[in-house]
């Protein structure tokens, strides 16, 4: 068993265990159910989170240089260690997206997007779930899921109007994640529109310079062509003007040489 093989036999049931997660906590936080539908609940949450943990433990032990894999997959201890990060592994479904772009930057670019996207999307999502869980419990004015998406969207777009806030201290541990991620959203969201201005620029001057390329080549065809024209019409412009010296040319004295002398 190698570390990329596991990998492909994972993908598919750590997904299904991300949507078990993400059903299952936001039933639990949102209708907040008592009894046996509770401890269900409760017991399949375990049994997502039992599925991250194995497979973390599974992939570490297969990994060629395991203090590099365990440095390098820092994120993927947080699944297991921070239990609301878990649904995050939902985002390897976006990537099958990856398919529709047609250039090779395009598709760097438009992956960027999707995860971007994807990823903030579900945060606000689980965050909300999270604060709502932890402030609700500690009687903090966040009280409703509605209160709490709207403290999430405030947050992570770094506007914080300051209505609503958490006091408990997951509560403002989430409120610190939140800010930390708009402040990484709005640098990916920079750097993919320069790289896009770079790209249109980049391809304009593409154009101009083939553009200028072309003419030049046909500058000189036009140049090869005027040569080729003159050179075939030299002999025949050289011949008539020869033939007219060689006519005119007649017994020459030199000028000193006195002339005949003068009848009587």
């Amino acid at each position: 068993m190698t570390l990329e093989r596991w990998r492909r036999i994972t993908e598919w049931p750590l997904i299904v265990a991300s949507l078990l997660f993400l059903v299952t906590y936001s039933i639990q936080v949102i209708v907040d159910p008592k009894g046996d539908v509770g401890a269900l609940l409760e017991d399949l949450l375990w049994v997502s989170w039992g599925t991250f943990l194995i497979d973390y433990i599974v992939s570490l032990a297969l990994a060629p240089r395991r203090w590099h894999w365990f440095l390098t997959h820092l994120f993927n201890l947080a699944t297991v260690v921070l239990p609301m990060l878990r649904p995050l592994r939902v985002l390897r479904v976006v990537t099958l997206l990856t398919v529709l772009q047609r250039t090779a930057g395009r598709a760097v670019r438009g992956q960027i997007v999707i995860y971007v996207t994807s990823a903030t999307l579900l945060l606000v999502y689980v965050a909300s779930l999270a604060v709502l869980d932890a402030e609700r419990a500690g009687g903090g004015s966040i009280s409703t899921f509605g209160d709490a998406i709207w403290w999430a969207f405030a947050t992570i777009t770094t506007v914080g109007y300051g209505d609503l806030a958490p006091i408990t201290l997951q509560g403002r541990i989430i409120a610190v994640g939140l800010m930390l991620s708009g402040i990484a959203l709005l640098g990916v969201v920079t750097a993919t529109f320069a790289s896009w201005i770079v790209e249109q620029l980049s391809e304009e001057n593409t154009s101009r310079q083939a553009a200028t390329v072309a003419h030049v080549d046909a500058l000189r065809t036009e140049i090869a062509e005027l040569r080729a024209t003159l050179a075939a019409m030299a002999p025949a412009a050289v011949a008539p003007t020869t033939a007219r010296g060689e006519a005119s040319t007649g017994p020459t004295r030199s000028p000193a040489e006195p002339g005949p002398p003068p009848e009587a």
